[in-house]
């Protein structure tokens, strides 16, 4: 209990992996690790996330709220940050922002980060391979050959700050319009909504598509993580 906790203090005020994390040399050890350290950071994005939608539930169940000019200022800000093109579609923002399970967190994480041990999470804390198509972040190695546009891999400040980043873009990008309707499906119907079920959701998350989805649905399965889904 008092490596965990001291591990986790490391976490919040470095926002890194810790140095010996990396010589852990038992590989279920290593994921037990990986798990202790990202699920608290992963946990309290979803929080942050759902003080949002619950802001933004009042807001809408307010009488006359498009009369209130904070109300309109905040609505427009949180629209523009999640490409809402319309303040008053109460049906597009509860679509696009919400939670999203921990155990596919995890999961893409461990996939894209080969389980914390990859460079661009030693030299950037960038957990999901996130790019940006300037010269700021962090060459690849090797570049995708099909993409014609310069791009490097962004440098985040801390962990918590690309898990954020990561849980954005999922709530935002056209290419995931999939996950978010068939999560607002649940949503409405009452029902669990588990990463194995958002993981079929996501071959375009990665060039391997369907193979992608499989691989992460046998991460969540192998490791247990659905446990997490709380």
């Amino acid at each position: 209990m008092k490596k965990i906790v001291l591990l986790l203090n490391f976490v919040f005020v470095f926002g890194a992996f810790p140095d010996w994390f990396y010589k852990i040399p038992n590989i279920y050890q290593q994921k037990k690790a990986f798990v202790e350290i990202l699920l608290p950071l992963i946990k309290n994005e979803n929080r942050k996330i759902l003080s949002l939608r619950r802001e933004l539930i009042k807001i809408f169940n307010t009488p006359n709220y498009i009369t209130n000019k904070k109300y309109v200022a905040f609505l427009s800000q949180i629209a523009k940050r999640y490409r809402i093109k319309d303040i008053t579609n109460k049906r597009e923002f509860l679509i696009k922002i919400n939670t999203i399970p921990n155990s596919l967190v995890l999961a893409q994480a461990a996939l894209e980060s080969g389980w914390g041990k990859s460079r661009f999470v030693r030299e950037a804390n960038n957990i999901f391979g996130h790019w940006e198509y300037s010269k700021n972040g962090l060459a690849p190695k090797d570049r995708y050959k099909h993409v014609k546009i310069s791009y490097t891999l962004k440098v985040f400040n801390s962990l918590e700050d690309s898990i954020a980043a990561y849980m954005l873009n999922l709530n935002r990008n056209p290419a995931y319009i999939p996950f978010r309707l068939l999560r607002y499906k649940y949503f409405v119907s009452n029902k669990k909504f588990t990463g194995l079920i958002a993981a079929a959701t996501l071959a375009n998350y990665s060039q391997l598509k369907e193979v992608y989805v499989k691989r992460l649905q046998r991460v969540i399965r192998v490791n247990n993580l659905q446990k997490y889904d709380d």
